[in-house]
């Protein structure tokens, strides 16, 4: 049986797994052992380690021959030194045959609503776009030199039934007035799974994926999609100078920049058919 490792075992890790089971031993790496009942149960194997800390990583180094790096960049410093432990880790047993890293569609920055495809230049201007920019190089270099298929997914909102804005919505939050708001782009938190699933199966060498669904909603737009569909209010829309001051910088990063995700690839490569390829479809079902 092929042998998985997962790092990042958070919500969308916990998702994947189940899917894995069968094909795969799966590794699962995580930082406090409290979690590991968890996982067994959903049927990995806990490793324990820490990817801030290079030493604590020896077990991993030959576990696996697919890896999954679901993990984000540490918020410290501009360079992803999580990706970099990682790698030089994997480095130093067998290198896997297989990558598959989640990244975000914040890498591209603000693109003015265009719609984009994957051969888009980066332009992040967030720290959290531009650690992913470093995660990504380091990955592809790594790649390169080890003769390794690693795939990259650019992921934009993810969302669940537990993963909706309702708190925001409940206090009253703003949105951006329509004919200013700008276009964000989402992605089930189940469909995420099963893409990066079709990653392992059929990603081409060396590729990036938008993981994406087919809405092109600006932002207000999906803020009302939910509180209709949680029978909440929906968001006061205030201008956005306004909604600028009314929100925190790390929200506003996520606002302000507009952009519409192709998904063309993804379909047409990894054979991807979405249980959820719009927000209603999600209420809906």
């Amino acid at each position: 049986m092929k042998r998985i490792l997962i790092t990042g075992c958070g919500d969308i890790a916990r998702r994947t797994i189940p899917l894995l089971t069968r094909r795969y031993r799966v590794y699962a790496l995580i930082r406090n052992p409290v979690y590991g009942e968890h996982l067994r149960k959903l049927g990995a194997i806990p490793v324990t380690g820490d990817l801030d800390d290079r030493q604590s990583l020896s077990r991993i180094k030959g576990v696996a021959d697919t890896v999954l790096h679901f993990a984000p960049p540490s918020p410290k410093g501009s360079t992803d030194t999580r990706t970099r432990n990682l790698l030089s880790v994997l480095s130093a047993g067998s290198c896997p045959h297989r990558l598959v890293y989640i990244s975000t569609s914040g890498v591209y920055g603000d693109c003015h609503g265009a719609q984009i495809d994957e051969t888009r230049a980066v332009n992040p201007a967030s720290m959290r776009g531009k650690l992913r920019v470093d995660a990504e190089r380091q990955i592809r270099a790594w790649a390169k030199a080890n003769r390794v298929n690693a795939n990259i997914l650019r992921v934009p909102g993810i969302y669940a039934a537990d993963r909706l804005p309702l708190d925001r919505l409940k206090a009253g939050a703003p949105a951006i007035a329509n004919d200013e708001d700008s276009y964000s782009n989402h992605i089930h938190a189940e469909d995420l799974a099963r893409i990066a699933v079709a990653a392992l199966l059929r990603g081409k060498p060396c590729r990036i994926y938008h993981a994406t669904d087919d809405d092109e909603m600006k932002m207000g737009d999906y803020f009302d999609a939910v509180a209709d569909g949680t029978h909440l209010p929906r968001a006061p829309r205030l201008s956005r100078a306004e909604v600028k001051i009314a929100v925190s910088p790390m929200m506003w990063s996520f606002m302000n920049e507009s952009r519409r995700l192709s998904n063309t690839r993804m379909k047409r490569e990894l054979k991807v058919v979405l249980r959820y390829p719009t927000l209603n479809a999600f209420f809906n079902t």
